[in-house]
């Protein structure tokens, strides 16, 4: 059965839609890359309501959220105060968001993160990129830079999150860690380090050197730009 979408009372099927206009067509012949980000949301939701077609609730979805990282953190409720949308598509949504945290895991798990950097910096976007407070983050690995575990460590306000050396030594030790890829959020949208972040990267280096813990980066995720790290920085 085709998907199809209402417009204006009547449902039109996406097969009736003119070629080019056509989102899931135009990905099997040119690839997802090829479309916007409405048109994949509309492949996502499928189907529209009156007087919207699926194409249309995608652009809504962008304009609401401001963009999908913020739409991939939004709440429940915030997703469904939508028209056209509800507790069925954010589960599916969240379903999706999940099995890609995992695929990267699984890229990570196999030791391949650092011959890639971009898987790390896709999970950690996917992770902390939408989230409206601080987050202090750990990737901790193993002697290979296989990912052993991800966990959020601190969680803090708009502006700032209070980090404890000892706390973070405690985890690295639990996880019989030999590396860790540490990473925070500025929910700001700027992902440029002040000086206290370039402090605190420092002192935990100092610190996890003391059990032979090694920090290979430190990512700050925004919104507004991609990950910064600062072992490309020169400030590891």
């Amino acid at each position: 059965m085709h998907g199809s979408i209402l417009l204006g009372g009547d449902k039109m099927a996406i097969s009736d839609w003119p070629e080019d206009e056509r989102p899931r067509e135009r990905l099997l012949a040119h690839g997802a890359a090829s479309l916007s980000d409405a048109e994949l949301l509309a492949i996502f939701l499928r189907v529209g309501v009156k007087g919207k077609s699926a194409v249309d609730l995608g652009r809504d979805l962008i304009s609401r959220f401001r963009g999908l990282n913020r739409m991939f953190s939004a709440s429940q409720a915030e997703f469904s105060a939508l028209p056209g949308m509800g507790p069925a598509k954010y589960a599916q949504l969240q379903a999706v968001l999940e099995m890609a945290r995992r695929a990267l895991s699984e890229e990570m798990r196999q030791g391949m993160a650092f011959a890639s950097p971009g898987a790390v910096r896709d999970y950690l976007r996917l992770h902390l990129a939408g989230l409206e407070h601080e987050v202090f983050f750990a990737l901790w690995l193993d002697a290979q830079n296989r990912l052993i575990a991800a966990e959020e460590l601190f969680r803090g306000t708009l502006t700032q999150t209070s980090v404890y050396p000892r706390e973070v030594v405690k985890r690295a030790l639990r996880h019989n860690a030999a590396a860790v890829v540490l990473a925070h959020n500025h929910p700001s949208g700027v992902a440029e380090p002040s000086r206290a972040d370039e402090l605190l990267t420092s002192e935990l280096k100092q610190v996890l050197a003391l059990v032979e813990v090694r920090v290979l980066d430190h990512f700050i995720v925004a919104q507004q730009s991609p990950p910064l790290s600062f072992a490309e920085r020169g400030l590891l």
